[in-house]
């Protein structure tokens, strides 16, 4: 009798290369944004996606707070190439991760991803016209090497290990619970609880409504008061165009209505604030019950855009008002107390949940550490070119969205930008760009011109803008389309160069100098 074969062991998976051509930083909605059109436009260009969590969405999968959602439409924040299907507009934090994973998984992306994988710093040899950068694993504690010739920092602006609470005086003395929207805990039950929500930003305005539909009540405490706008869930234009014209084409029309709106809305506000302010009043005050103090906790002492405004869908903050499930208080925390908070007007807030809506703490790059031929980089020393890259950096690209607008509006911009570039290097036969700024004296201020408290914190940690292009960091959709998408890559103050590595393999094809357009 003979015995069973005994079937051969599968074969060991191939390892990952560690010589690649680009390194996206980020498995979030950047990220992904940019692999998409890196290998749609560069198939040819072997790429991988760095990401520090076990899991893709970057955001949209860190944040796990009740009500979670957009406050731009997913016609423009979605991605100019997939049509957003849902029938809401503004959609919560769930439909916009699925959209997300959807996107990676239709277009191969996924397989590029290395989870767990943390960049802590990247050195650049203008020898090799390479990165090397150096990774750890976040689940062992394993560091390792990969070389690259572009990295593409996609991470955004913000630390995802850590959300920003201010020091609050007698804060061991509460004997509820403190929660940080960036942590929301699994097991924390806020029905028939009172819950105090410190802030008034967009985390702020999506948790009240939310928990008012469960807790005993909710207090929105806040310092200062934002402008805060209804809009629709639904787009029912939206609709009638896919309708009318497919889904496709009818996802374009919309798209277009709704950057024009956005840019609208901006330019209106910027240039008629006054008349700005009083809308937004009109519109609070229609909305929140007869004789509400409108002036007091809905009257910002800024103009409009000087911080983004808050949207919300339907008026779901002011209908909650309008019931007597949330309140909002203007005023400053002087301590916290065991039941609660006293505030500087002597009036004693009584809470078992306090919730500390109160910000993200900025982090340049994400984190990285940079060097470029043994010298290290500051990164509030350089200057922003195009909104994409480091005066000084050779072959290091970003990806910072709209502060005004839908943040993916821009990253779509940047990564066409950028492989645009890519194809104009190949074209001349250079290796290495590299900003250079022509006039030392050029007048430098803030990266984002933005009064956000977030931004004002870490201003003195971020890349400078110029008084002029190609070093102005622009927040207008349609000027970026012209600098970004219509005009020519090259650029003088952008060094087009050849590396000696290159020279070497391809000496036919280069001159004696090896400099740069």
């Amino acid at each position: 009798m003979s015995l069973p074969a005994v079937p051969a062991p599968a074969p060991a998976p191939a390892p990952a290369p560690t010589e690649l051509d680009v390194l996206i930083v980020g498995a979030g909605i950047s990220g992904i944004g940019a692999a998409y059109y890196l290998q749609r436009d560069h198939p040819g260009r072997s790429y991988a996606i760095l990401e520090s969590r076990g899991a893709s969405g970057g955001t949209w999968d860190l944040f796990r707070y009740p009500g979670i959602r957009s406050d731009s439409d997913l016609h423009t924040f979605g991605y100019a190439f997939k049509p957003w299907r849902d029938e809401h507009a503004i959609a919560d934090g769930d439909k916009i991760l699925a959209y997300l994973r959807e996107t990676s998984a239709e277009n191969g992306i996924d397989r590029h991803i290395r989870f767990h994988t943390k960049v802590l710093s990247a050195t650049w040899s203008s020898q090799q016209a390479r990165w090397t950068v150096v990774v750890e694993r976040t689940d062992t504690g394993e560091r390792s090497a990969l070389t690259c010739s572009w990295l593409f920092c996609a991470a955004g602006y913000y630390r995802y290990d850590e959300g920003f609470t201010p020091r609050f005086a007698g804060r061991e003395r509460f004997r509820g619970r403190i929660v940080h929207p960036q942590h929301w805990p699994e097991d924390l039950d806020y029905a028939g609880r009172r819950v105090v929500v410190i802030g008034s930003g967009a985390t702020a305005v999506t948790l009240v409504p939310t928990l008012a539909e469960t807790a005993a009540h909710v207090v929105m405490l806040q310092r200062t008061p934002s402008y805060i706008l209804p809009v629709p869930a639904r787009d029912r234009i939206a609709d009638l165009l896919k309708a009318a014209f497919g889904e496709e084409r009818g996802h374009a029309l919309a798209r277009r209505k709704n950057i024009l709106r956005q840019a609208t809305v901006w330019g209106f506000c910027r240039r008629f604030p006054k008349t700005a302010r009083q809308l937004v009043r009109r519109v609070n005050a229609k909305l929140l019950p007869e004789g509400y103090p409108v002036d007091e906790h809905f009257n910002p002492p800024y103009d409009p855009w000087d911080q983004r405004l808050c949207a919300v869908p339907d008026g779901d903050l002011f209908h909650a008002i309008r019931r007597g499930d949330a309140s909002v208080v203007t005023d400053r925390i002087e301590t916290f107390i065991d039941t609660g908070l006293r505030l500087a007007s002597g009036r004693e807030l009584t809470a078992d949940i306090v919730i500390t809506a109160t910000g993200l703490n900025v982090q340049a790059m994400g984190g990285i550490t940079l060097d470029v031929d043994g010298r290290p980089v500051s990164i509030d020393d350089t200057v922003a070119y195009k909104g994409m890259m480091l005066s000084g950096v050779p072959n290091f690209a970003y990806t910072i969205g709209y502060t005004n607008a839908s943040w993916t509006l821009k990253v779509g911009l940047l990564c066409e930008h950028f492989c645009r570039l890519l194809t104009h290097m190949d074209e001349g036969g250079f290796d290495i760009a590299c900003p250079e700024v022509a006039d030392a004296n050029m007048p430098l201020r803030p990266f984002l011109d933005f009064q956000a408290g977030y931004i004002r914190r870490a201003v003195d940690r971020l890349p400078r803008q110029g008084n002029r292009a190609p070093w102005q960091t622009s927040m207008q959709y349609l000027g970026d389309v012209r600098l970004l998408r219509k005009l020519p890559v090259d650029d003088p103050e952008l060094r087009l160069s050849r590396s000696p590595v290159y020279r070497s393999a391809h000496c036919a094809c280069t001159d004696s100098t090896g400099a740069g357009l």
